[in-house]
């Protein structure tokens, strides 16, 4: 029997979603997978919990009531006294500080599996030497999940650049909760606001919608994957459409957002009114080999067309290669969500279960 420890950071929505997802399926991938998945410790950005062997369901009562204080080293020497073989961090959080870490995690022998996509969007520097640390220390990331919450696309890309296939061109409606937005906008006589407002209530979009909004996140995903076929780009170098007005911008709170988010209406129904009867707002992101550009922004698309014609908030990705020449690799399904994200995330610990050499 394999046995997997696992040191969960971040306990948001898909942190507690991918604790409960374990505690239901352990047993079931025990049997099947002879694998044993344990959650030791707990950890959120201000206290860790540390459990003997696996977190139980009244794991949420049991953090509020035991967890403490703790710096990294903390979790490290834990790992080690307690002895604990075959240890995967997994980043559950959205912190661009905390991905610093990740080297000394690495030189003390744990694996990663990210959800978090800050680690992939940093400076050229930065990726190049995570990779090289990696390498150094014979440690294991994954991070499907930094793209396509639980749809294949980082490995499908990886496995075609492996074999050889030149990829000229990608192209994608990237965000789970910009389609649901826009195909809820664009098909019911709704004011934007009101989308808006209720993408937020049914936990689609970040805290702060305006994350999404500015269209950073979609041109994360998008460098992700520039990356993966060998693109040296840095964030900075995506032309990024930003969906919202200045005087609504970071500067100012979520709160002032939020009440001020009727101020959208004037330019998205603006939108709305130029479009044709048989077209829909779109929001993509672009990637073209030959001309290095990369490019996220607001566009009108066909109904008929793939990424017209998608529903609630499903993302579609066109892969183009040389191969397949007009026809592209489409994968396509629900972007957004802690339950397929943490499903994906998952998916990536067993995968990294079968690349592992373990130790008993």
């Amino acid at each position: 029997m394999k046995k997997i420890n696992i040191v969960l950071f971040g306990v948001g929505n898909v942190g507690s979603t991918l604790i409960k997802q374990i505690l239901e399926t352990r047993q079931r991938i025990l049997k099947s997978l002879n694998v044993e998945i344990n959650i030791p410790v707990v950890v959120n950005s201000k206290i860790a919990f540390f459990e003997q062997k696996t977190v139980r369901p009244s794991w949420e009562t049991d953090f509020k009531a035991f967890g403490h204080p703790y710096k990294i080293s903390n979790i490290i020497n834990h790992v080690k006294a307690e002895g604990l073989q075959n240890v995967i961090a997994v980043d559950a959080t959205a912190s661009e500080d905390f991905v610093k870490n990740y080297k000394e995690l690495i030189r003390n022998g744990f694996h990663i599996v990210a959800a978090n996509k800050a680690a992939n969007t940093l400076s050229e520097k930065f990726y190049k030497d995570l990779r090289v640390e990696l390498k150094k220390h014979n440690r294991q990331f994954l991070y499907e999940t930094n793209v396509g919450a639980g749809l294949p696309i980082i490995k499908t890309l990886q496995d075609l650049h492996i074999a050889g296939e030149e990829i000229t061109k990608m192209r994608g409606v990237f965000s789970g909760s910009l389609s649901y937005i826009f195909n809820t906008f664009s098909n019911e006589n709704k004011l934007f606001s009101e989308v808006l407002q209720e993408a937020r209530e049914k936990g689609l979009t970040e805290p702060d919608p305006r994350i999404d909004l500015s269209g950073k996140d979609v041109g994360r995903k998008l460098l992700i994957l520039a990356r993966e076929i060998k693109i040296k780009k840095e964030l900075s170098e995506i032309t990024i459409e930003n969906l919202i007005p200045s005087h609504l911008n970071g500067k100012s709170s979520i709160a002032h957002f939020i009440d001020n988010q009727k101020d959208l209406n004037i330019g998205f129904d603006e939108r709305k009114s130029n479009l044709k009867k048989d077209e829909v707002l779109r929001h993509i992101g672009e990637l073209d080999v030959a001309s290095g550009k990369l490019e996220v922004k607001l566009v009108s698309e066909k109904r008929s067309s793939p990424f017209g014609s998608l529903q609630q908030a499903d993302a579609s990705f066109e892969i183009y290669t040389k191969s397949y020449g007009e026809r592209p690799i489409v994968i396509q399904g629900a972007g957004a969500g802690a339950a397929v994200t943490s499903r994906g995330v998952l998916s990536d610990i067993l995968k990294l279960s079968e690349k592992i050499e373990f130790r008993y």
